[in-house]
């Protein structure tokens, strides 16, 4: 524990005391395998967070991709390469028609920045519409679009935002298509006053699955109806798919491919390269075609060899071990076992799921729905000393968030399943109490 401590005072020294940490008791980790982590002292926990291993920690296949790279050659995409071009081709290959072109980058960030340099520069305009919880990076501009997070979304003339598409808290308590239409008609708000500034309308940007808004159940509709005034406008429609993407819904390899609308661009990350900085950008031909010829895009370390082949072995093990099923097949189970937990525990008001993907929103009361913040503090951390890994998210930071590396399985799901059924208890009692 000393050294814990020790550690936990030199990060303050290089890094200052608000760089991000989980837990109020932070977690020094030294090994992962699968679902599995392991901390300093020994101690196993099971990963029912982490997106970016998406195929596993440590997945053999990627690691061996990788290091096979490393060992032979390692450039830019000056220059013509089997494994960059063969990549794209394959990811392409998962998008619908009209997606047929990629720019490769490293980070999320820069991803969501470069979609919006394309999307500003084809149409011409520089209004970008987001949610009013919206977080999609880091840079400077998608830090514009941060209208949940970032203070620079406070003061941006070129940014607007709509509320967050929500059913379980719903828009002047309305449901159905009149919701759907209630949501779009205050896109179509943002789009007015853009005009009357005199500011033409570039996009729309959401994550499909409205993960950081609390992977919401969206009103059936509304994506369509509010990308058709968006479009109407002029400006395009741009899907953040660096959560939801690469097969983590299950029935879809794209989060967006359960709607009744292509995007024009789609942002990738996370996943893509399950822990290598692989992301990047698919869009239209014509789009991706206008503005290279202008922007002449370059990124140093965006798409290397290595880069490739990762991503190249991200695909292979989504295929060979059937995970997109396994999300599916364990996806209910767990969405099973959380309506159970619901039946027993008043303190989960909701349960969202989307494949391997879940959301637990917890209130104080289930009539007036009011947001039990401190109490899901509680429960993470109580889950943490168990052994469990999770975390929250959400306007009201109330929903635990759930979202393991794919080869999640229903043993796991046990496990996550009956130790959280421990800690609702424990945190019911205590509030008796």
């Amino acid at each position: 524990m000393a050294d814990h401590q020790d550690l936990l005072a030199r990060r303050y020294r290089v890094m200052g005391h608000h760089s991000p940490l989980f837990y109020d008791k932070p977690l020094q980790l030294v090994r992962g395998e699968g679902v599995w982590l392991w901390d300093a002292e020994g101690k196993r926990y099971l990963d029912v967070y982490n997106n970016v291993p998406h195929v596993g920690h440590c997945n053999p296949r990627v690691v061996e991709a990788l290091s096979r790279q490393a060992s032979t050659l390692n450039i830019h995409t000056r220059y013509l390469h089997n494994n960059i071009v063969d990549y794209l081709e394959r990811l392409t290959g998962t998008f619908n028609p009209g997606l047929e072109m990629a720019m490769l980058t490293c980070t999320g960030s820069e991803a969501n920045e470069l979609a919006l340099r394309m999307a500003r520069f084809c149409t011409g305009g520089q209004g970008i519409i987001v949610t009013d919880f919206a977080y999609h990076g880091n840079t400077e501009a998608v830090a514009e679009i941060g209208t949940g997070f970032m203070p620079e979304a406070r003061t941006t003339r070129r940014v607007k935002s709509f509320p967050i598409p929500d059913s379980y808290r719903p828009l002047d308590g309305l449901a159905g298509e009149a919701l759907a239409d209630a949501y779009a008609d205050r896109v179509q708000q943002a789009i007015d006053e853009f005009h009357a500034e005199g500011i033409k309308v570039a996009g729309i940007l959401v994550c499909p699955d409205f993960a950081n808004e609390g992977l919401l159940n969206v009103p059936t509709g509304f994506l369509e109806k509010a990308v058709a005034k968006v479009r109407q406008a002029g400006g395009v429609f741009i899907a953040d798919e660096v959560q939801a993407g690469f097969g983590r819904s299950g029935k879809h390899f794209w989060a967006h491919q359960w709607y009744d609308v292509t995007p024009d661009i789609v942002t990738l990350g996370k996943p893509m390269g399950n822990g290598h900085p692989l992301a990047g950008v698919v869009a239209r031909p014509d789009m991706i075609e206008a503005f290279s010829k202008e922007a002449m895009y370059f990124n140093t370390f965006g798409g290397t060899p290595v880069s490739c082949a990762v991503g190249m072995a991200v695909l292979d093990a989504l295929e060979e071990d059937n995970l997109m099923q396994n999300a599916i097949t364990t996806g209910a189970y767990v969405t099973e076992g959380l309506r159970k937990l619901q039946q027993k525990h008043e303190l989960i008001g909701d349960v969202r799921d989307l494949g391997l993907f879940f959301g637990v929103e917890l209130v104080t009361d289930r009539h007036s729905r009011a947001p039990a913040k401190v109490m899901a503090r509680r429960v993470i951390n109580l889950m943490r000393d168990q052994g469990v890994l999770i975390s929250t998210i959400g306007v009201h930071d109330a929903i635990l968030k759930l979202r393991p590396p794919m080869p999640f399985q229903i043993e796991h799901a046990d496990i996550l399943l009956h130790t959280l059924d421990t800690v609702l208890t424990q945190v019911a009692v205590k509030e008796v109490v």
